[in-house]
């Protein structure tokens, strides 16, 4: 039997011993157990865009996506510690969403600090190696901005990816792409033919964080040069700075999703190898080959919510 035809766009993201994946009108988190079975949690799910036809439109709908799935990615990883620690009271679990929101708080503020301002603040520094002053009005500040935050992310994914715990996490990774992949070439649902398809894809997460970079290049470059007052120097107007970087995310965030997007259409077309490639070779860290097993949990999530589509067409008609 054949997968059904691969019209309906489907991402996912990788768990604890485990995959989430996510079509239009469905979610589905597929757990193994200590015990090597499988949990499996699907329900129903409705975007925001399916809501309001407003956030379909282009430059609009790429927050309003990334914020859904920063939700639902830390629903899933929730679910996913419980299943593992094999917790069925979520009060009881080790990572309850007390947990979680503190956690969220310190990797937001370490983000800050590691990937916003220490990168800006020591652009500023370059300066003096080059024998003049660098303010954000030059050109050449961002792309040492640039770097040194491209050098700081990949140090600390290759640091991260030393951990057991996070390595398996990566070869989940893999195994989400692979399902996809499978899924996308039309091919029945299986291991066998998962397996074949590489651990790359160019609608991942971390080919996203890659193009965010190359468009705040731009973003930045044209931006602070229009507000000479905003290129002060001072730890004071440093910290404005980067504050003032952080609310151009958005529209930056904005024009990387289209990128993203058409790149995931157009995987042939020499611009988008150009703007995909970076993301592309990062996942060879990010994702790691997965095992038979592990496709298995991938699959049976992919599954889930095709399920669930078909459910969901069959009702309307």
């Amino acid at each position: 039997m054949h997968s059904p035809e691969p019209s309906l766009p489907v991402g996912g993201q990788a768990v604890l011993e485990g995959v989430m994946m996510r079509s239009p009108q469905a979610l589905a988190v597929a757990v193994r157990r200590p015990d090597g079975t499988v949990v499996l949690k699907d329900e129903p799910y409705t975007s925001l865009a399916a809501r309001y036809s407003l956030l379909k439109r282009p430059f609009v709908r790429g927050p309003v996506v990334l914020l859904e799935a920063l939700i639902t990615g830390i629903r899933a990883l929730s679910f996913s510690a419980q299943v593992v620690a094999q917790e069925e009271d979520e009060e009881e679990s080790p990572l309850g969403w007390k947990s979680i929101a503190l956690t969220m708080v310190f990797a937001f503020l370490l983000a800050f600090v590691l990937f916003g301002f220490l990168p800006h603040y020591l652009s500023g520094l370059a300066g003096y190696l080059l024998g003049r002053p660098l303010t954000p009005a030059d050109f050449l500040f961002h792309v040492i901005d640039g770097i040194i935050k491209a050098f700081f992310i990949l140090v600390y994914i290759w640091g991260i990816s030393r951990f057991r715990e996070i390595h398996r996490v990566f070869e989940y990774h893999g195994a989400e792409h692979k399902s996809i992949c499978a899924y996308e070439a039309g091919e029945p649902l299986t291991v066998e033919n998962a397996r074949r398809h590489g651990t790359c894809h160019p609608r991942c997460g971390t080919s996203f964080i890659l193009v965010v970079l190359l468009v705040s290049l731009l973003v930045f470059t044209i931006f602070f040069p229009l507000f000479p007052p905003l290129t002060r120097t001072g730890l004071v107007n440093n910290l404005i700075q980067v504050l003032i970087k952080v609310a151009l995310m958005f529209p930056i965030a904005a024009i990387a999703y289209e990128i993203i997007r058409w790149g995931g259409r157009e995987p042939n077309h020499p611009l988008a190898r150009v703007l995909l490639w970076p993301g592309l070779a990062t996942q060879r860290i990010t994702t790691q080959e997965p095992d038979d097993s592990q496709l298995e949990v991938a699959l049976e999530a992919l599954k889930a919510v095709l399920a669930r589509e078909a459910e969901a067409k069959a009702a309307l008609q």
